[in-house]
Order: structure tokens, then C-alpha cells, then sequence
């Protein structure tokens, strides 16, 4: 007897399907409430690695390690049901070659429950893209700026300024698509390149400041928000929950300060026939001094 269960989530096929369709929505995301809030309106949601700047405050992804990666990412699983939830491998868990990639990213999909890793790189990870999805495990590239790298790039710089380095990073991209890869993530590329690129390459290409000709687009969610104190050129702020909260919170601490809040409407009271027994108030009184000897 066959068992049929109900697929609740689209998955990494559903999301390579929409080459050149309509427009793949993505958006990062690392708690179960955001991932809520999100789920009604992307595709997918990105566990990213970013989630050591933006909610760990390192300088960078590098030091982010595993574990934080699969907390996070339980979450997101947690706190969604539609989108297909990417989580990213992160810096030293996949390099070292594909056997231990493989077994790091198991260990993600198995304790997250995710639907695909994301990882950075594109003609040297290539082997390590066909050796993960040969055996199962769906991945999404990334290209472009590769933040991981930022250490050997020497900061966080848009790639594709000049003609003669997109050789480069179009067969990247071809490479990665050939082994397997059911989308790319192209980041700070110009937009040319970016467009070249896509009409280049089978599976969709999500950008996160490349072009809107790109399948689909990514952004952080703290900088789309007005979270984030400092964003890239490309981050466009579609709220201003920075200040928002800012507000709430100085009004809270003036009112707290004020002897306002609580008020009567936020405090509980004793029951109608137990008010007169309340015992009377006992004044504070002073601890005495201890002579000094």
C-alpha cells in the first residue's frame, strides 16, 4: 500500500521551473516570526549566513559556525509552511572537499528539515555541486561577490566593473548550472553582466544588487525593513521599522520613568471578597551600618 503525503512547501524543482516565468521573490530570514510573515509573500527564504552581521554582530560571515546555521534554520522551518527554506553552508563546512560537504550538508537538511543549501563559489565548487546533488541534496550557487571570500577579495566590491573579468564570471556561473545547481545567486554584479548571464544559463538566477532582468531577487530582510544602521547601494528601504521601534521604545522607557505604565488596564487586581483581607503594608526599613573598625 502506497502512503501519499501532502507537500506543503514548493521545493528546489518548483523554483528551477520558473526560469524566465514570472519573477522568483526571495528574501533572507532567521526566526520563526519573521519566516511567518514572510511565507504569505516569497518563494523562498534564505537561512543566510549574514545572520552572523546582522544578528550576531560579527564584521563578517567567516566566523559564523554550523551550529548557529542549523539553530537559526530550525526556526525559519518552524515559523513557515509555503516558501522552500535554503539554508547556507558556511565558510569552512564544504571547501575542503566534496565528501565533507556532503556530510555537513546532510547533517542540515536532516536536523533543519530545509529543502536545498545554498553555497558560494562557481568553477571550484563545481565538482561539489555535482557530487552533493548526484546524491540527493538540492543546491542553489552563489556567484559574484562571495562573501565568504571577502578576505581574499579585499573587502566587499562589486564584480564585473570591466568587460575583460566577465569571461570569468560567466563561466562560473555555466559551470555551476552544468553540475546541477537549480538556481544561482549573482550578488553585486553590474547589470549587463547580470543580464548576459541570465539569458546565458538554464536555471534561474536570483539577484541581490546585480539587475532586474535577473528570474528572481533576494534581500537581506533587517535591511529592507530600515533595521539595518548601514546598507549596501543596491538595498532598497521598503519600511522604516528602524525608527519605528526607536519610538516605541523611548516612549515605553518615558512612561516607565513617568510612573504611567502600568496602568490600571495592565496590572491584576484581588477578588471582589478578598480585598479586605489584604494584610497592611510593611514599610522598608534600613539595613544598619556595620561599624567600621
Amino acid at each position: 500500500m502506497s502512503i501519499h503525503f501532502k507537500r506543503r512547501r514548493l521545493m528546489a524543482p518548483d523554483i528551477a521551473a520558473r526560469k524566465g516565468g514570472e519573477p522568483i521573490v526571495a528574501l533572507t530570514s532567521y526566526h520563526a516570526h519573521t519566516a511567518a510573515i514572510a511565507d504569505n509573500h516569497c518563494d523562498f527564504l534564505l537561512v543566510g549566513d549574514s545572520l552572523g552581521m546582522v544578528m550576531h554582530g560579527y564584521e563578517s560571515t567567516v566566523p559564523v559556525p554550523l551550529d548557529l546555521m542549523i539553530m537559526h534554520g530550525r526556526a525559519v522551518v518552524r515559523g513557515s509552511n509555503k516558501a522552500l527554506v535554503v539554508v547556507d553552508m558556511p565558510f569552512g563546512t564544504y571547501e575542503e572537499s566534496p565528501p565533507i560537504a556532503f556530510r555537513n550538508a546532510a547533517r542540515v537538511m536532516k536536523e533543519t528539515d530545509c529543502g536545498a543549501v545554498k553555497l558560494e563559489g562557481g568553477r571550484r565548487m563545481a565538482e561539489t555541486v555535482r557530487y552533493l546533488v548526484d546524491r540527493g541534496i538540492p543546491v542553489m550557487a552563489h556567484i559574484g561577490l562571495t562573501p565568504q571570500s571577502v578576505n581574499v577579495l579585499g573587502g566587499f566590491k562589486t564584480q564585473g566593473r570591466t568587460v575583460d573579468q566577465w569571461h570569468a564570471i560567466e563561466e562560473d556561473a555555466r559551470l555551476v548550472a552544468e553540475a546541477g545547481a537549480f538556481a544561482v545567486v549573482l550578488e553585486a554584479l553590474t547589470a549587463p553582466l547580470a543580464e548576459r548571464i541570465t539569458k546565458a544559463i538554464p536555471v534561474p538566477t536570483i539577484g541581490i544588487g546585480a539587475s532586474p532582468g535577473c528570474d528572481g531577487q533576494i534581500l537581506v530582510m533587517e535591511d529592507m525593513l530600515g533595521l539595518s544602521p548601514s546598507v549596501p547601494k543596491f538595498v532598497k528601504k521598503f519600511g522604516a521599522i528602524g525608527a519605528a521601534i526607536d519610538r516605541a521604545i523611548g516612549a515605553y522607557a518615558d512612561e516607565v520613568r513617568a510612573r504611567t505604565f502600568p496602568g490600571p488596564e495592565h496590572t491584576y487586581s484581588l477578588k471582589t471578597d478578598e480585598a479586605e483581607r489584604q494584610p497592611s503594608p510593611q514599610r522598608a526599613t534600613k539595613k544598619p551600618k556595620t561599624p567600621s573598625t
